[in-house]
């Protein structure tokens, strides 16, 4: 697809609904090829960050940031996404290389590769303690997950829609997004009857994607025969802050006793993000330069 990912935010039915949606193919892609992730892991690594990200952009404060985590007992263990309000995200899949059989309708078994656990949210405000909700996995297929935590965490009734397309052929994400549709308190009778025949007759959010659709697009088709309007629209990015200088940092906190065993090894070390993925190479005097400044 030729557009870059981006996100847009609505209201609709006389602003009694609130609404999200967003392409995120690239940023999709490039976790794929950070992490080297089977089509499971891509997918459901996919699934996670764009729900995330539109999350994320629900936040107030600039320097906000939302984590989203799901543990489970399957083979893929569990995925991890953290966004702030600006579009960035960034993620990781436990067990990247999971390979499994597709599920009963023929696709991707991310329910399965997940299993039976719970879902974390986590946000950051820059107060003293994080807010911290969490539900048991539903489905653990991400966006019924999303669904089921909306409604039950934080009493918002919430539909949440999620998609990534894999080519079968090179693996490579070639789809993915989704949305995020909320009713608001003073929602009428009527307009939640609309909206729920609405998400009865809507096909998947993979469709709609493969098909071309834009975000503007997949509102409308979700909240047809409402009036819409479009507020904000967000460029969204795979976004990762590490740098040398926070690995170095996190070296500091393992303690001088393990550092000195590194030291005694007589090797430099390697040490990857989480995150992006990305290399750091320590030498034996930087690692002894990191012992004198640990605790």
């Amino acid at each position: 697809m030729s557009y870059k990912d981006y996100m847009v935010r609505a209201t609709a039915g006389n602003a009694q609904i609130r609404a999200f949606a967003a392409t995120t193919r690239d940023l999709s892609e490039y976790a794929r090829k950070a992490h080297n992730l089977s089509p499971i892991a891509a997918a459901a690594l996919g699934r996670l960050m764009t729900g995330t990200v539109m999350m994320g952009t629900m936040m107030d404060n600039d320097d906000d940031l939302i984590t989203v985590k799901m543990d489970g007992d399957g083979p893929l263990k569990g995925v991890l996404a953290t966004a702030d309000r600006h579009g960035n995200v960034k993620g990781y899949a436990v067990n990247p290389y999971v390979i499994m059989e597709p599920n009963a309708q023929g696709h991707l078994n991310v329910g399965g590769g997940i299993g039976e656990g719970t879902l974390t949210v986590i946000r950051d405000m820059g107060m003293k303690e994080p807010y911290v909700g969490q539900v048991p996995l539903y489905s653990g297929e991400v966006a019924e997950d999303l669904t089921y935590y909306f409604t039950k965490s934080e009493q918002t009734p919430s539909s949440v829609g999620l998609g990534v397309l894999v080519e079968r052929e090179n693996l490579s994400v070639i789809a993915a997004g989704g949305f995020i549709i909320q009713l608001l308190p003073f929602a009428d009778e009527q307009t939640i009857t609309h909206l729920e025949f609405n998400l009865q007759k809507f096909s998947s959010v993979t469709d709609i994607l493969k098909a071309g659709k834009t975000p503007e697009e997949l509102l409308n088709i979700v909240l047809d025969g409402f009036d819409i309007e479009f507020t904000e629209k967000t460029d969204l990015n795979f976004y990762c802050n590490c740098d040398k200088d926070r690995v170095e940092r996190a070296l500091m906190l393992i303690g001088k006793k393990d550092i000195q065993e590194m030291i005694d090894d007589g090797k430099e070390i390697e040490v990857c993000c989480h995150f992006c993925n990305k290399a750091y190479t320590f030498s034996i005097d930087e690692l002894k330069a990191i012992k004198e400044k640990a605790k």
